[in-house]
């Protein structure tokens, strides 16, 4: 922090002779000179909870990579170039380490995580609410073009990581927080339920097989219940009649076959 700032002509120098003799001492002196610049910027995200000195670390990495990106010849202040380096190497290390759950990417989900809290406090009344309501969901949406649902799943993922273990009631110490979630499976009733009318389709179709000849009951095993269906084609070679005559009898053979089984539901449907 002690170290002199560079003068615009200096420091031009300083980045032409890296990018044309890659002298390191050149290069040392232009980054102790804004090392500050990488404490400062590190300094406006310490409020995501990552230690200190990690986020200055990967400033630096920010930093050195602006180095080597620089261009003199455009004769732009090396800070104003660096800044934008440093910032991006450092939101970066935040997004992948603030939560142990990973969030998008893109650059519309990085402004979104990086100006929610911003946006958030700038609104009446929403500072002082565990969760945004309707109205500032939609407003910060507009805003960030970016849909509300966006908005509500970022807001949720910024609340943090909590343990499914965690009591729901703090001063008890009763309940988790993984019995409030909802079991999607299906219920015991419903297997069972399941089970049942699969074994009673099974039996209805055994039954309607049986009301077919032996060509129909041949072509549909060959046509219908077979992993490797055979060709009208070839099926008609076997069976010594042409492919149109198989096509006509298994069609007999399906309408057969629904009837029956539609018979044998009216009937439970009426007991």
């Amino acid at each position: 922090m002690d170290e002199p700032l560079l003068e615009r002509n200096h420091e031009l120098d300083l980045a032409r002779r890296w990018r044309d003799s890659r002298d390191e001492k050149a290069l040392h002196e232009l980054i102790r000179a804004y090392a500050r610049l990488v404490v400062a910027i590190a300094a406006k995200f310490k409020h995501y909870g990552l230690p200190m000195g990690d986020l200055i670390q990967e400033g630096n990495i920010g930093l050195l990579e602006a180095s080597t990106r620089f261009q003199p010849d455009l004769e732009n202040r090396f800070s104003t170039y660096a800044s934008w380096w440093v910032k991006a190497q450092i939101q970066e290390y935040v997004l992948r380490n603030w939560s142990i759950v990973r969030t998008g990417t893109t650059a519309r989900q990085k402004s979104l995580f990086f100006n929610l809290r911003r946006l958030r406090s700038k609104l009446e009344g929403q500072a002082a609410r565990p969760f945004l309501d309707n109205d500032a969901i939609h407003t910060i949406a507009k805003e960030l073009d970016v849909s509300p649902k966006d908005v509500s799943e970022m807001e949720s993922f910024m609340h943090g990581d909590r343990s499914l273990n965690a009591p729901l009631n703090k001063e008890t110490g009763e309940g988790e927080w993984q019995d409030m979630l909802a079991d999607h499976s299906p219920t015991p009733e419903d297997t069972l339920i399941r089970v049942k009318d699969g074994r009673l389709r099974s039996e209805w179709l055994k039954e309607a097989l049986g009301t077919l000849d032996p060509r129909e009951l041949k072509i549909i095993q060959k046509r219908q219940l077979s992993d490797s269906a055979l060709t009208l084609e070839s099926l008609g070679k076997e069976l010594g009649v042409s492919k149109e005559r198989v096509r006509q009898l298994e069609v007999r053979a399906m309408e057969k076959l629904k009837t029956a089984v539609t018979s044998k539901a009216d009937k439970v449907l009426l007991m």
